[in-house]
């Protein structure tokens, strides 16, 4: 069987000069638009009527010769990581009981479960945090975790869930075979499969997560976006506005790409099976979460059906 698709054709000669006139204009394009945001951020402007200097100015990036810029904007990096690392465990240690709840047989555990998770899952984390600081007073920072905690818990324990039940049945009747109650084969035998088969997933939900630590500004937490984009804004001025936007959006790219590289990183090894893709494969590109769950309840309802006969009967 040759490698191309039995769904499409191999282009041909007319189709690959197409491909290969549009990938040039589009390469132009870019170019353009960067030459033009360059062109733009170097051209002098007029701000109430008054003269002031390029973006790109040096006068407008001198700030970062003081070391106590620095040392500030580390100081909201490091709370933005601390808010993150602790609403991250919470988050994967109320999504193993979220899936445990979820998945469980007895239906007055199961029901409301399910209906706490909807609830949680259509509650904006904002207000969310505005709610916790407002009603329990717990401060800025456990607002924000709290709310964290929470809605990505229970996003995760979707997943998880979302992998016990896709898992073969065969799992847990062999487990069941050898003596396992329900549950020591749940929490032995199917759950670690799941947990390794949505690990990808959950990765990338705290990549999601991490972003979501910048809401932290609206109540009052010092992350790294409060700590430059107002407090250092307004001690040495506006016109260094951008220069801190800049440096910012560039600490968050940094961070954020790190975790996606391990993200995919992690799909690869556990799409195979631990052992390295041979020729350097790319891993799989990276779904969002609430897709990959639906995919992977779909999976699991076509199993179910497999095990069905003609009149629904096993």
């Amino acid at each position: 069987m040759s490698g191309s698709s039995v769904l499409f054709d191999a282009p041909g000669p007319r189709s690959r000069r197409l491909s290969l006139i549009a990938s040039i204009v589009g390469g132009v394009v870019i170019l353009g638009v960067l030459a033009w945001v360059v062109w733009t951020l170097a051209m002098p402007r007029v701000s109430g009527g008054v003269p002031v200097p390029a973006i790109l100015d040096p006068v407008r990036w001198d700030i970062f010769a003081d070391p106590e810029v620095w040392g500030a904007i580390g100081r909201g990096t490091i709370a933005t990581l601390q808010a993150a690392a602790v609403a991250a465990v919470g988050a994967i240690a109320l999504g193993i009981v979220f899936s445990l709840l979820r998945s469980s047989a007895i239906g007055w555990v199961r029901v409301p479960t399910a209906w706490l998770l909807e609830f949680l899952r259509g509650m904006p984390v904002l207000l969310m945090m505005l709610f916790i600081l407002l009603v329990a007073s717990t401060g800025a920072f456990w607002a924000v975790v709290i709310a964290l905690v929470l809605y990505n818990g229970t996003l995760i324990g979707e997943a998880l869930r979302a992998g016990l039940a896709s898992l073969p049945r065969g799992q847990r009747e062999a487990a069941l075979s050898v003596g396992m109650r329900e549950f020591q084969s749940k929490m032995l035998v199917e759950f670690p499969q799941a947990f390794r088969q949505m690990l990808p997933i959950i990765v990338a939900q705290l990549v999601v997560l991490l972003k979501d630590t910048s809401l932290g500004y609206i109540v009052g937490y010092h992350e790294l976006i409060r700590t430059t984009m107002n407090q250092l804004a307004s001690f040495y001025g506006n016109r260094y506005l951008f220069s801190l936007f800049f440096v910012t959006l560039a600490i968050y790219l940094a961070i954020n790409l790190t975790l996606s590289w391990f993200a995919r990183w992690l799909a690869r090894r556990t799409a195979s099976g631990g052992r390295r893709v041979k020729g350097g494969g790319a891993a799989p590109a990276l779904v969002d979460p609430t897709t990959a769950i639906r995919l992977a309840e779909a999976n699991a309802d076509a199993r179910a059906s497999e095990h069905r006969g003609p009149g629904g009967v096993v």
